[in-house]
């Protein structure tokens, strides 16, 4: 199994002052590395309107290189606007996956609506900075990836890539939504589209991870590398019950796989789990892998999905 070395937690957004559009949440951390400094997007929120609803912007903090612990800038504004009335986009941007290509950045992204009957449905947008990451303008005011006869509600937790000059897009689809003591709860299932320039995707319209807990196991964040003649894949998942405490909430899994279509899943393999108590002592979810001189590290939430920040953990070992 892979041993991830705990090195605590790296931001607590609370310790922010002066944004009125974030208030907490540090949620579905996504790398983008500089020379002297390690960007880190996140998604946020402000206070609850007054009916209890929220919105989520996303943004960014800057972590000094040789010191992740060391925060340099925190970003003044979100990198997005929300979208206008009846837009996908009209409530939320979360989570948002980054990656270079020439000269500009690409931020894919889950964009939330309200709804009626369920609390919200998502489809994934894309945006492009050309400022290093600092900024983005949207492709449009629709998705580029939306609901299908096969995926017909809740794609979110885009995690872009590129393969030998092929664009992937990892992604989680709604199966179903499940009524939990009247309150509507959504099971989403890990999924995939490949693209030859990251705008026109194609679906592949089956479900890559096999559940595990049980039937109507949720599973989110496949963050997906190349390491040691392999593809690896860590992800969360939970129950689709009273997920929102230690016994039913979010764990790290793993998969792996030499086509990244068939994966093994094998989550004795993740090698890191809830701790005995503090921030991350009730979940820990939404993984993000990166390498950084000559180290490979994890970034991941813990309690309540991130409302108190993310942490880092350090892996022991090569990834094989």
């Amino acid at each position: 199994m892979f041993m991830w070395k705990k090195l605590g937690k790296v931001f607590t957004p609370q310790e922010v002052k002066g944004r009125s559009w974030f208030k907490e949440f540090a949620q579905a951390p996504a790398t983008l590395l500089f020379d002297d400094f390690v960007r880190v997007y996140f998604s946020c929120r402000p206070p609850a309107d007054e009916n209890g609803q929220y919105v989520s912007y996303s943004s960014y903090v800057d972590l000094d290189r040789t010191d992740l612990f060391k925060v340099r800038r925190v970003g003044a504004l979100p990198i997005l606007c929300l979208g206008g009335l009846g837009e996908f986009d009209e409530f939320g941007t979360y989570p948002v996956s980054v990656i270079r290509y020439h000269d500009e950045v690409r931020a894919y992204y889950g964009g939330w609506t309200r709804c009626e009957s369920v609390p919200f449905n998502v489809a994934i947008g894309v945006a492009t900075s050309r400022d290093g990451g600092e900024t983005f303008t949207k492709q449009g005011n629709g998705p580029v990836l939306s609901y299908s006869p096969d995926e017909p509600f809740v794609l979110s937790g885009p995690k872009i890539r590129r393969f030998n000059d092929t664009w992937y897009l990892w992604y989680i689809a709604g199966r179903k939504w499940k009524m939990v003591d009247s309150r509507a709860e959504p099971v989403y299932k890990i999924r995939m589209a490949f693209s030859s320039d990251g705008i026109c995707w194609t679906k592949i319209n089956r479900d890559l991870i096999a559940s595990r807990v049980e039937e109507d196991e949720a599973q989110a964040s496949p963050d997906v590398f190349y390491a040691g003649g392999k593809y690896h894949m860590f992800f969360c998942y939970r129950y689709s019950s009273y997920y929102r405490g230690r016994e039913n909430g979010y764990r790290i899994g793993y998969a792996s796989s030499t086509n990244l279509i068939d994966w093994v899943r094998n989550d004795a393999k993740a090698g890191i789990d809830v701790s005995e108590y503090g921030w991350d002592s009730e979940m820990i979810s939404y993984p993000h892998v990166f390498e950084l001189d000559g180290k490979t590290y994890l970034f991941y939430l813990g309690n309540q999905v991130g409302r108190q920040g993310f942490g880092l953990a350090v892996l022991d070992g090569i990834l094989e």
